[in-house]
């Protein structure tokens, strides 16, 4: 049963999978979006330079029909007038394709982002299958492009048909009105209709780009296994991050160790714990853990001590107390300062009555002011 289910692709692209499907050119993209961008564009453009470009037009028709016999003779005088007209045509229609270009620039990156993939570019093999183009042919892509294809149509149709009869009377009244007004009228009524057209594609767009969006992530879902398979290759293998642990604790250890004879006392269980404590006056912080272990860890703390002079006390609740709540490296709790205080006193005392110069201290306590909460 879990063999089979392992190839059910249910899980969701993680963010690798969709890195890589973009390098391959794999994006949503919606070719109606698109369309409908360049379609409003183009409206738009032809609305802002339409009477600019009419009226170059004008001029040049004006100018190419009153040629002199001398002009037309003389063929550099016949360029230079057709450089200028072409020039008087430039402006008008670079700003119309400007309009148009960045509508389809917009249109085409605005629901898959922009992206540029020369694996996309590159020629394959199964493109060029029959096999493969059959399928696509009569795949669920086929079929979801032809109720578009359909619903497209209808869409354009009802939408020309409510226009028509909207603008009916305006449509009848062009033959009334004087040269050239209607011809004015009449470009700006099919220019505000092909602009209303090209909007109801809205109502597809509207439908495709959602789908694209869902259709493109279907087709990158994974298996459970290839999730943890990605997962494994990204984080490295169970062995090798347990190797790792392995080596960053024994990193740690020799470092604890290597600050042990350096503290100022060590407090131990007596036997399971031993945390090493280090005050440093001239800095005017808090005491600080340089070293703590539990078991085996405890016991070379306490050996190297030893070796080194120094002060090993027996403190069970203050060394359980310590281990838990102080972090190697840390200052200790605000909440353990009189404890350890405490602790520190007396070792400085003990130091002073070895070199003869203070009579011996008294025992610690052994109940040290510990909170109930610091207690373990």
């Amino acid at each position: 049963m879990a063999e089979s289910d392992s190839g059910e692709k249910t899980e969701e692209p993680t963010g690798k999978k969709l890195s890589e499907a973009r390098k391959k050119g794999q994006i949503a993209r919606s070719k109606d979006l698109g369309t409908m961008f360049v379609l409003v564009g183009s409206a738009i453009a032809l609305m802002m330079t339409g009477s600019s470009l009419v009226s170059s037009l004008s001029l040049i028709m004006k100018r190419l029909f009153n040629l002199t016999r001398e002009e037309v003779m003389d063929i550099n005088k016949l360029f230079n007038i057709i450089s200028d007209a072409l020039y008087s045509l430039a402006v008008p229609i670079g700003w119309m394709f400007f309009i148009i270009m960045v509508a389809a620039f917009v249109g085409n990156i605005i629901l898959g982002g922009l992206n540029f993939s020369v694996e996309a570019m590159a020629p394959k093999a199964s493109k060029l299958s029959p096999i493969a183009g059959f399928k696509r042919m009569f795949g669920v892509k086929a079929w979801v492009e032809l109720i578009k294809s359909l619903l497209k149509f209808f869409v354009v149709f009802f939408c020309a048909y409510l226009l028509l009869v909207t603008l009916f009377d305006q449509i009848l009244s062009l033959s009334i009105e004087a040269i050239p007004l209607n011809f004015a009228h009449a470009v700006e009524l099919l220019l505000w209709m092909f602009l209303a057209l090209s909007l109801s594609l809205i109502i597809i767009v509207a439908v495709d780009a959602p789908y694209q969006k869902w259709d493109h992530i279907r087709q990158l879902k994974m298996t459970k296994q290839e999730v943890k398979d990605e997962l494994k290759n990204s984080e490295g293998s169970p062995e090798n991050k347990g190797r790792i642990r392995r080596t960053q604790y024994e990193i740690s250890q020799r470092r604890q160790m290597a600050e042990v004879p350096e503290s100022d006392v060590v407090i131990t269980n007596p036997t399971h714990y031993s945390i090493a404590i280090k005050y440093d006056t001239e800095s005017g912080g808090a005491p600080r853990v340089i070293a703590k272990g539990i078991d085996e860890m405890a016991i070379h703390i306490r050996t190297i001590a030893k070796e080194h002079g120094v002060e090993i006390l027996t403190s069970p609740a203050l060394a359980r107390s310590l281990y838990y709540t102080a972090d190697v490296n840390e200052e200790i709790p605000e909440e353990l300062y009189a404890a350890v205080a405490q602790v520190l006193a007396f070792v400085y005392q003990l130091a002073e009555f070895k070199k003869g110069k203070a009579s011996r201290p008294v025992p610690l306590a052994k109940n040290l002011p510990i909170p109930d909460d610091y207690k373990y």
